[in-house]
């Protein structure tokens, strides 16, 4: 499949998406949610720009290296692939993992193929080792909290395990990279694995490349590593902004550790089971799970849940308006 036909589908399959969120949503709901929220929709809303900007912070240092002047890309195109690739990684519906190959084909150009592929392959285990992070480092405000009870002591026992088993593949992968051995492993598998065997054996060069690209980010680039993580972290913390502020504004009544322990749990639970499109009845569940483990309404759930749907769909909106903004006629960009 082409590039400019890959674009068009990206394009079509958030169309179609965002339609059938707002259906099954309603119009009127929606509204209802944004009213029920006042100026304070505003703010949700904006800190997902503070976001955004660490994220493309983290990406832009990923990119770049001193001795290689064509890796030097403007801020303003590597933020625009930042939300445009989240936008499409919102509606892909498994795995959510539409804009890597989005942000790839932007940067082919740039950065020819093993550069753009690692850089993207390389944010994309920084933006999961950051989560990996944020998960550990909610457990300290979990075992602090004086009502501790045995489902957040489970969940504290889950979110460790997870964690710790994460954390150690990413920095196995970012030591040894992952691509060639990954394939190797899955050629042995039925149905898919003669296609893997074949990838491995057509493009075994450009895969290890790639992997050497990867573990060259930590092996030789240590301060962009780990000032990268930091970022991803910091954007996770800031993420705690949108919780806090519906709780704020609508009830119940929350501090902002409360906040950070609601965040890292139903992301947790999201993440568990990552098979939906905008995590569809998964967001819902993780979010009243969590928000009963610290004794608040797990009803409460549902609205927070709708809010950041609403808060997504604007993102949403915003990213495919600029993927459209940077190829209005894809056709006559790739020269058909």
């Amino acid at each position: 499949m082409s590039t400019r036909q890959y674009k068009i589908l990206f394009f079509a399959i958030g169309i179609v998406t965002v339609a059938v969120l707002i259906y099954n949503t309603g119009w009127h709901s929606i509204v209802a949610n944004i009213a029920a929220m006042g100026y304070w929709f505003l703010p949700v809303t904006g800190s997902w720009l503070v976001i955004y900007l660490l994220n493309a912070w983290a990406f832009h240092d990923i990119i770049r290296e001193k001795d290689k002047p064509e890796t030097a890309l403007p801020f303003g195109e590597v933020f625009r692939l930042t939300i445009t690739g989240y936008a499409i990684n919102y509606v892909t519906p498994f795995v959510g993992l539409g804009g890597e190959p989005y942000r790839v084909m932007e940067l082919v150009p740039r950065l020819g193929v093993t550069k753009a592929a690692s850089s993207v392959l390389q944010y994309g285990l920084m933006h999961m080792l950051a989560h990996v992070a944020f998960w550990l480092a909610s457990i300290a405000l979990m075992i602090t909290r004086p009502d501790l009870d045995g489902l957040l002591l489970a969940g504290c026992l889950v979110t460790l395990f997870t964690g710790l088993t994460l954390g150690y593949i990413f920095l196995r992968i970012y030591r040894q990279g992952f691509l060639v051995a990954a394939l190797g492993y899955v050629s042995s598998w039925p149905l898919i694995g003669k296609q893997a065997a074949l990838l491995l054996s057509s493009r075994y060069e450009t895969l290890k490349r790639i992997d050497g690209q990867v573990t060259e980010l930590y092996a030789n680039r240590k301060p962009v590593f780990y000032r990268a993580l930091f970022l991803e972290f910091a954007a996770r913390v800031v993420g705690c902004a949108e919780i806090y502020f519906i709780g704020v504004a609508t009830g119940p009544d929350m501090s902002w550790s409360d906040a950070v322990i609601v965040s890292s749990g139903s992301s947790l639970f999201a993440n568990l089971v990552f098979f939906f499109p905008m995590q569809l009845g998964t967001r819902e569940g993780g979010m009243a799970l969590a928000l009963g483990s610290i004794g608040l309404p797990a009803a409460s759930g549902v609205f927070i849940s709708l809010v950041t749907r609403i808060r997504e769909l604007v993102w949403i909106a915003i990213g495919y308006a600029l993927i459209y903004a940077r190829n209005p006629n894809p056709e006559k960009r790739s020269g058909h």
